[in-house]
């Protein structure tokens, strides 16, 4: 198998396992909030190029829990029109610049914050459990490609 179709293949079979989770969580109903769009972004950067800086799990953990923070903040503090978007997405892109965890899928969190308005419950869920349970799972899928990538290297040399 060409390791380029494997990676591909890898990739989406771990995003769609990751993501169907935390929709099966998500439809339980009793138990939170488990998923919310940007985790679609998040999925890509993750298992599909997960040597990117940009997919290390502190930029995906707290540049998710830091625009968040700043989107509910704006809910319950400042109010909701366009400016107030507009701003808290400004300075959560700034936050993520100052604190070296960019991941451009927390960019849309305080949009989603702030037209949903959300409570200050959504930074657990689904933003800290959901970003630590596709870190993990990204780390799986990491480390299984980076068996079979070893195997197809020994299998050259053999």
């Amino acid at each position: 198998m060409n390791y380029s179709f494997y990676k591909a293949l890898c990739a989406g079979v771990f995003s769609a396992m990751t993501l169907l989770v935390l929709a099966y969580l998500e439809s339980l109903g009793n138990y939170g909030i488990w998923l919310m769009a940007p985790f679609g972004a998040t999925a890509v950067l993750v298992f599909g190029v997960p040597q990117s800086p940009l997919a290390k799990a502190k930029n995906v953990i707290v540049g998710h829990f830091l625009t968040a923070l700043i989107g509910v903040v704006f809910v319950n503090f400042v109010g909701v029109d366009p400016v107030s978007i507009a701003v808290a997405t400004g300075l959560a892109i700034t936050a993520m610049m100052l604190t070296d965890t960019i991941h451009p899928a927390a960019g849309a969190n305080p949009i989603l914050i702030i037209l949903s308005g959300q409570s200050w419950d959504f930074l657990l869920m689904p933003v800290l459990f959901g970003t630590v349970f596709i870190v993990l799972c990204g780390s799986f899928s990491n480390s299984i490609n980076k068996k079979f990538a070893q195997f197809v290297a020994d299998k050259k040399t053999a």
